[in-house]
């Protein structure tokens, strides 16, 4: 049986991935980021939450892109309301929130407001409170902006878990060790993880994820963890042109076994119980996060 037929094995019925339920009550955050743009990123961050909601587990997606909207670009979904109108206080978080395949929850970007980091006291408090409403779920899924900006290294912060994202090219692999060293110079105990994507043979995965995982571990002193990799598949191509997801459109793809594969070693993976867990906990490290940058940019200017 050739490698892509035994990963195909792992999509049928999608029975490998019915797992015992967690005891621990509390939402568990995964922030999906990347160095550089146009990796493919948002488009794991939908089809990998759709294939833990396959799983069994109650999933919401933050588009944390904010301003780009991809997440709901991605599904076909043209939302009425997004987080801008939560952030002005037209409408509560519940009621922006939208259903995506297989019972996926989706909260849009705020189109037009890029900078979480901008809002004021009253802001904060009402998006803190709204989110620590939503601890039902068992993952929430943060795709990230691209790149190194207080926002996206704000948003991996307080993750459980952040998968960074990454392709073969040399530059999307120097950027991803950009983006590690980056997370690493403000906290040195994060849950690091590395998917690479688009890859033509399983040795070109871990290849890549390896160069990245050594050169983190010589010169940060970090243990980055290979998550998996996910084939170039053209179902992919496809599957966003369709706008519809590829683990939904094509689950028989190399592509799709790649990602249940991936979804299987998150969901067997314990994670610790945090001070401030759960996503109203998340909110509140990341915007201590935003008023530490602040204090601190004020000192360099001054």
């Amino acid at each position: 049986m050739d490698q892509a037929a035994q990963l195909r094995k792992l999509t049928e019925g999608n029975t490998s991935l019915k797992l015992v339920s967690s005891t621990k009550p509390m939402t568990k955050i995964i922030a999906i980021a990347s160095g550089k743009g146009g990796v493919g990123k948002s488009t794991i961050s939908v089809n990998l939450a759709i294939s833990m909601a396959k799983a069994g587990q109650k999933v919401l997606v933050f588009d944390g892109d904010l301003g780009l909207a991809n997440v709901n670009v991605i599904l076909g979904i043209i939302p009425k309301y997004n987080l801008y109108h939560v952030v002005k206080g037209h409408k509560s978080l519940k009621d922006i929130i939208i259903q995506a395949p297989e019972g996926v929850d989706i909260i849009a970007g705020a189109s037009g407001y890029s900078q979480l980091a901008n809002l004021n006291d009253t802001q904060r408090n009402n998006l803190i409170k709204g989110f620590g409403d939503l601890d039902s779920y068992d993952y929430m899924i943060i795709d990230t902006g691209a790149g190194i900006s207080s926002n996206v290294i704000g948003l991996t912060l307080p993750a459980d878990d952040v998968i960074v994202v990454t392709t073969p090219e040399p530059t999307a692999i120097t950027d991803s060790y950009g983006l590690i060293k980056a997370i690493v110079s403000q906290s040195r105990d994060k849950n690091l993880k590395m998917v690479v994507n688009r890859v033509r043979s399983a040795i070109e995965g871990k290849k890549v994820a390896d160069r990245v995982i050594d050169i983190s571990g010589q010169f940060l002193e970090v243990r980055v963890e290979n998550l998996g990799f996910i084939f170039q598949d053209d179902e992919v191509e496809k599957s966003i042109r369709e706008q519809k997801p590829y683990i939904i459109h094509s689950p028989k793809s190399k592509a799709a076994a790649c990602l249940n594969r991936i979804t299987y070693s998150l969901l067997n993976q314990e994670m610790e119980a945090q001070e401030d867990s759960g996503i109203g906990g998340f909110f509140k490290k990341f915007f201590n996060f935003v008023d530490v940058r602040e204090k601190q940019q004020s000192l360099d200017d001054n």
